[in-house]
C-alpha cells in the first residue's frame, strides 16, 4: 500500500498523487494543484491552526483522546510523583533524565544563576504598586535581553545553555520582587541553601526570620505543579515563542512573546475565571441551578473542556489529590465543596459527556494557588516560572530543525480590488 493521497481537482479534472507522511501532507504540496500556470496553486486555510502541524517536536507527546501526557516518552503522573522541577527542566531541554551528577551539577548552575543585577530593583520602583505582575515580568525579560547582549548568539551551543540557565533561574527571583513589591514589603534575596520552589517560597513570604524554612508539603505541591505545567506542546505561548525565535531573536525577546501570549485570559489567566464562576456559583445547593444556565448557553463551564484533551486531562487528576494535601495545610477552601459537587454531576450528565467535556489542568490549580497565599494576579506569572523551560527547548529545538524558516503564515486577502488614489478635496 503506497502512502499517497489522490486529489482530484473537479475544476480541470486532473488528478494529483500527495505523499502521506506521518498521517500529514505538506502544504507546499497542495501548490502544484492549479487551474493554469499563472495560478497561485492551492492553499490551506486553517483559522487558529485547529488542524495544521507547523513542526515536527521530540518534546512533548499528547494523545487527547486517551488523556495522555508524556515529556519525552515518560508519563506526566509518574514525573509528577517521583522526579522534581529541575529534573524535568533537564529533561525537556537535553531529552534525557540526568544521571545524578548531571543533576548536581544542573542544580548548582541554576542555583548560582538566580540572582538580577540591582538595576532591577531601581527599575522595579518605576512601576505603580498595583502594576500587574505579568506585565512587569514580560518587560523584564525584553530588559534581560540589553544585559546579556552575548545572548545574539544563538547558534553558539555555550552561549545559548548559559542563557537558557539564567531565565530558568531569574524567572522566579523577577516574580518574587514584583509580587513583594505590590505589598511594598523588601526584596527579598535569593537563598542558595533552598530548593527551586522554596527558594521562590522565600522570596515570596519572608518576613523577618534569619532562615526561612517553606512548609515541605507546600514547597512539595508547587515542584509538582510546575512540573504539570512545564511543557504542553504547540500551544500559543510555545507557538509566539517559536514564531519570533525563528526571526533568530535571542531568547529573552522570544520568551517575552511567550509570556504575552500567556497573558492572555484564555490562555494563563483560565484558572482565575474558575474561581470567578465558582464565586458566581455560590454554593453547593445552587451548583444545579447553574448546571441548568450552562446548557441553556445562559452561563460558561469554565475548567471544562480542552482544545486538545477530550478526555480527562492527566494533570487534572494529579493536581485533585495534590489539593488534599495542600488544604490539610492550609485549611480547607470554601470554594473546594462546590467545585466537586459541580466535577461529580458533569462528569454524570449525558450533556456534558457527550461533548467530552472533563475538568482541564485549571479547574484545581487556582483553588491550590490561593490556598498557598497567591493573589489571582499571580496565577500567570506562576504559569509561566515553570514553562520556561518548555519555552526554551521548544526554541532550541526550532533553531536545529533545518526545515524551519521564518514564520510567515500566508492569508486569504477579502480586501478592494485596484483603486486609484484621490486628493481630499475631490472626494465626495
Amino acid at each position: 500500500m503506497t502512502d499517497t493521497l489522490t486529489i482530484t481537482d473537479n475544476r480541470t479534472g486532473k488528478s494529483y498523487e500527495v505523499p502521506v507522511t506521518d498521517g500529514t501532507v505538506r502544504a507546499m504540496d497542495l501548490r502544484q494543484i492549479k487551474v493554469n500556470e499563472s495560478d497561485f496553486g492551492l492553499m490551506s486555510y486553517d483559522p487558529a491552526y485547529k488542524n495544521t502541524a507547523s513542526c515536527r517536536s521530540a518534546i512533548t507527546y499528547i494523545d487527547g483522546d486517551k488523556g495522555i501526557l508524556r515529556y519525552r516518552g515518560y508519563p506526566i503522573e509518574q514525573l509528577a510523583e517521583q522526579s522534581t522541577y529541575l529534573e524535568v527542566a533537564y529533561l525537556l531541554l537535553k531529552g534525557e533524565l540526568p544521571k545524578r551528577a548531571e543533576l548536581d551539577a544542573w542544580q548548582y548552575e541554576i542555583t548560582t544563576h538566580t540572582y538580577l543585577h540591582e538595576f532591577f530593583k531601581t527599575s522595579m520602583e518605576g512601576y505603580r504598586y498595583d502594576a500587574h505582575p505579568m506585565g512587569r515580568l514580560v518587560a523584564f525579560l525584553g530588559t534581560l535581553s540589553t544585559f546579556y547582549t552575548d545572548s545574539k548568539e544563538i547558534h553558539d551551543p555555550i552561549i545559548r545553555e548559559q542563557n537558557i540557565v539564567r531565565i530558568i533561574a531569574k524567572m522566579p527571583t523577577i516574580a518574587a520582587w514584583a509580587y513583594r513589591h505590590s505589598l511594598g514589603r523588601p526584596y527579598v534575596y535569593p537563598d542558595n541553601d533552598l530548593s527551586y520552589s522554596g527558594n521562590f517560597l522565600s522570596m515570596l513570604f519572608k518576613i523577618a526570620e534569619p532562615s526561612y524554612q517553606p512548609n515541605p508539603v507546600l514547597e512539595r505541591a508547587l515542584d509538582v505543579l510546575f512540573i504539570l505545567h512545564a511543557d504542553h506542546e504547540q500551544n500559543c505561548s510555545t507557538a509566539a515563542a517559536r514564531s519570533v525565535g525563528s526571526s533568530q531573536a535571542d531568547p529573552y525577546v522570544s520568551l517575552a512573546a511567550a509570556s504575552a501570549a500567556l497573558y492572555g485570559p484564555l490562555h494563563g489567566g483560565a484558572n482565575e475565571q474558575v474561581l470567578r464562576m465558582l464565586d458566581r456559583i455560590g454554593s453547593k445547593a445552587a451548583v444545579p441551578d447553574f448546571i441548568k444556565r450552562v446548557k441553556n448557553r445562559e452561563a460558561k463551564l469554565m475548567g471544562f473542556g480542552h482544545r486538545v484533551y477530550k478526555n480527562y486531562d492527566p494533570r487534572a487528576r494529579v493536581i485533585k489529590k495534590l489539593a488534599d494535601q495542600v488544604f490539610e495545610v492550609t485549611g480547607p477552601n470554601p470554594r473546594l465543596d462546590i467545585a466537586l459537587e459541580l466535577e461529580r454531576i458533569a462528569l454524570e450528565d449525558e450533556f456534558f459527556v457527550q461533548r467530552k467535556l472533563y475538568p482541564n489542568v485549571d479547574f484545581y490549580s487556582g483553588l491550590i494557588y490561593e490556598a498557598m497565599g497567591f493573589p489571582v494576579e499571580m496565577f500567570p506569572v506562576l504559569f509561566a516560572i515553570p514553562r520556561a523551560s518548555g519555552w526554551l527547548a521548544q526554541w532550541s529545538e526550532m533553531l536545529d530543525d533545518k526545515e524551519q524558516k521564518i514564520a510567515r503564515p500566508r492569508q486569504i486577502y477579502t480586501g478592494s480590488g485596484h483603486r486609484d488614489y484621490v486628493p481630499s478635496y475631490e472626494r465626495g
